[in-house]
Formats: C-alpha cells, sequence, structure tokens
C-alpha cells in the first residue's frame, strides 16, 4: 500500500485511468458522426448489415456504451474534489467561485465543441452538474456513494414513468412517434438525420446555433444522473482507490463484484431490446434511464481493474495512458476533430458509407493518435493547449505553457 497521500502530488495511476477513460469515449462517439443518431443506441435504424455489426452493437450495449463516459464523469467529480481540496490548502479563500469559474469556462468550450463539431458534446453537462458536486464534497466517502446511489435512483425512476408513457401511448399518437423517431427506426426521421449528415459547414453552423437551446434542453433531466456518478468519484477518491491506496487484491475484489452485479442485468436489457423488436419505445428507456446504474458499477469496477494494475508498477503503457488521460480534454476534442474530417462534408464524406463494424474500426484513428503525440507534447509543454486555455480563462490569467 503506498503512504499518506499529498495534496499536490500527481497519481499517475489516475492519469492513465483517464486516458483510457478518453479512448474509450471515442469507440462509442464514432458512431454519432458515422451513422444517423438513432443508430448510436440502435443497431436496427442503421449500420446493422451483417452479423459481425451486430455482434459489435452487443458487445458494445455491454462493455462500451456509457460505461467509459460514466468513468470519465467519475474521474471528473474526483477532479472536483482535488481541485476544491488543493485550493484549501493552498490559502484559496474563495474556492468555490473559483470552481463557478471553471464550470462555465468550461460550458463555453463545451458550447463550442456542441455548435462547432458534436452535438451530443458531454462538456455541457458536466459543467452544469459540476456545480452542485461542491454542495456534496462535506460528505465522507460512505455517505457520498450513497448520495450518488440515490441520484441514480432517481434518475431511473423518474425515466421509468416516461418509459410507460411510451411503452402504452396510443398508436399514431405524439406521445408514441417521439421515441420512434429519436431511437426507433422511423423512416422519416432516419431520412432527415441523413440528410443533415451530409449537410455543409455552412449550413451546419446556423442550424446548430438555432437549436442550441433545445439541445441543451435534452441534456437538463441527465444531471442528477451525472451529479450521481461524480459524486462516487469524488467517494472513491476519498476512500483511497483512485488515489492508489488500495491493495491489489481488494481492487480487482471489487472488480470482479462489480461485473457480477452488472453484467447479468446488462445482457438482459440487451435482449429486452431484441425481444421488443428494437422499438424506439423500448431502446430509448434502456439506452437512458435502465441502463446507466448497472454502466456506472461496471465503470467502478474497470476503475478499480485499472488502479489494480497501474497503481502499483511503473510500465510504458502507463505512461503513455497517463500522457493522454492529462490531456484528456484536448483529446477529447481531438477526437471530435478527426471524427468531422473523416465523416462529414467538408472531409472525407464517410457519413453513412460504412456498417457499424466499420464505423468503429475508424475509433482506432484518433485513439492511435491520442496515444502517439500526448507524451512528446508533455516533455516540452506543462499542460494541453485546451487544459491551458480552460484554466486560464478561468483564473483569468495564463500561466506559462512552455516547461
Amino acid at each position: 500500500m503506498r503512504g499518506p497521500f499529498a495534496s499536490r502530488e500527481r497519481v499517475a495511476a489516475l492519469d492513465a485511468l483517464r486516458g483510457i477513460a478518453v479512448a474509450g469515449i471515442a469507440l462509442m462517439n464514432v458512431y454519432i458522426y458515422a451513422l444517423p443518431p438513432a443508430a448510436y443506441f440502435n443497431p436496427a435504424a442503421a449500420g446493422g448489415e451483417g452479423p459481425l455489426d451486430w455482434i459489435v452493437w452487443g458487445l458494445s450495449f455491454v462493455l462500451v456504451e456509457d460505461k467509459f463516459r460514466s468513468l470519465f464523469a467519475m474521474l471528473f467529480g474526483a477532479g472536483v474534489a482535488i481541485l476544491i481540496e488543493r485550493a484549501s490548502d493552498g490559502g484559496d479563500a474563495h474556492p468555490i467561485r473559483s470552481h463557478v469559474f471553471r464550470m462555465l469556462v468550461l460550458f463555453a468550450i463545451g458550447a463550442a465543441h456542441a455548435v462547432l463539431l458534436a452535438n451530443n458534446d458531454v462538456l455541457r453537462l458536466y459543467a452544469m452538474a459540476g456545480l452542485f458536486v461542491p454542495l456534496f464534497l462535506r460528505l465522507d466517502a460512505r455517505k457520498l456513494l450513497i448520495a450518488g446511489g440515490i441520484l441514480m435512483a432517481i434518475h431511473a425512476l423518474a425515466g421509468s414513468v416516461i418509459a410507460y408513457q411510451w411503452l402504452t401511448a396510443e398508436p399514431g399518437s405524439t406521445l408514441a412517434l417521439m421515441p420512434a423517431q429519436i431511437f426507433g427506426s422511423d423512416p422519416a426521421a432516419l431520412d432527415y438525420a441523413r440528410a443533415i449528415g451530409m449537410e455543409s459547414f455552412g449550413e451546419r453552423l446556423p442550424r446548430r446555433i438555432y437549436g442550441f437551446g433545445a439541445a441543451l434542453e435534452t441534456q437538463i433531466p441527465g444531471i442528477p444522473s451525472a451529479l450521481g456518478t461524480m459524486l462516487v468519484g469524488a467517494a472513491l477518491w476519498r476512500n483511497g482507490l483512485l488515489k492508489g491506496e488500495w491493495p491489489r487484491a481488494r481492487c480487482i475484489a471489487l472488480a470482479w463484484k462489480m461485473a457480477l452485479i452488472a453484467l447479468p442485468p446488462l445482457v438482459a436489457l440487451m435482449a429486452l431490446d431484441w425481444g421488443a423488436g428494437f422499438t424506439g419505445a423500448m431502446v430509448g428507456p434502456v439506452a437512458l434511464f435502465w441502463s446507466l446504474p448497472f454502466d456506472l458499477m461496471l465503470g467502478v469496477g474497470y476503475a478499480a481493474l485499472a488502479m489494480a494494475f497501474f497503481a502499483e508498477r511503473d510500465s510504458a503503457l502507463r505512461r503513455v495512458l497517463a500522457a493522454a488521460g492529462r490531456l484528456s480534454l484536448t483529446n477529447y476534442l481531438l477526437s471530435s476533430v478527426v471524427f468531422a474530417l473523416l465523416f462529414y462534408s467538408w472531409g472525407l464524406v464517410l457519413f453513412g458509407t460504412l456498417s457499424r463494424s466499420g464505423a468503429l474500426a475508424t475509433a482506432l484513428i484518433p485513439i492511435a493518435l491520442m496515444m502517439a503525440w500526448s507524451q512528446p507534447w508533455l516533455a516540452r509543454f506543462r499542460q494541453g493547449p485546451f487544459e491551458w486555455l480552460w484554466r486560464g480563462l478561468a483564473r483569468g490569467r495564463f500561466g506559462p505553457i512552455l516547461r
């Protein structure tokens, strides 16, 4: 076990975990660029051209979809706890005010990202949910876990009310058509999605600016679950797991426990989608409400497994992942730039031309880039360009970026 943690010490294993998270997010975000939006959740909507595509969907649903996003949110919550601890230790008289500024700047970066590149941007959601994290940081690790669980349960229960309305709606009604258009295989909705997938940058920019408010409204219901996930991350920091203080055997035991709890329900939910014929009224609730608690559990398992292998031993792999993790914001945005250049009309125009498995293969491009460039960059610079921009704007002053 490691010794007592110094508040300003970097935990290499925690940085490596961030690298894993940002790479894992790319494995699912590729579908937002490559296929109509409904296909992100629903293989019957588009991209399911053969058995391999359905296998890719099944494995992604159980092992990838929202697991790495949950992991990213957990690490975000842990990061908030770390920064506020450091601010307090460093004599900052207004740590909460500094935190609010950081969240406002992050929201602005996310807003630009959403308008210019990825309308599914999570930075806006993290900024909104992150505003509330300090309200809970007086709690100990156990109470943070309980608070996170309660918030996730509220999200799942409230979503179940919506799911009941969708599943029992009269055929042809607005309430029945909405999930079919968003999550299902509605032909008109898919034709519209294909049309906007091929639009020019000049067409896309005003449309996304005009629709920014409506897109943001769809994220607001996700604040409780995102906040709950962040509180779990703060708890795992407080209890020592993310500090690398747990023995390897304890980490592996937690990973097994989370997998045994989460995997059977996730497989059952996958079967539920399949049995319902991938109707939007079933796919939506499964993806947005019912799978999230188990996604979070598996994310905790992934975190424990990574800490088991990276906390106590240095390796070339840990150094590569840790460098990518230290530049996680820049690498997240870099992935969007790469995907835009691959799939949008101002790039290689691959939108709608690849199957699900083919699209997944292209996700290896930004992952390889982030693993290749992060170490050389950090050898010369203190932080990534967008990390430097975020911190500088939040502080109102820019520190040196060169080493």
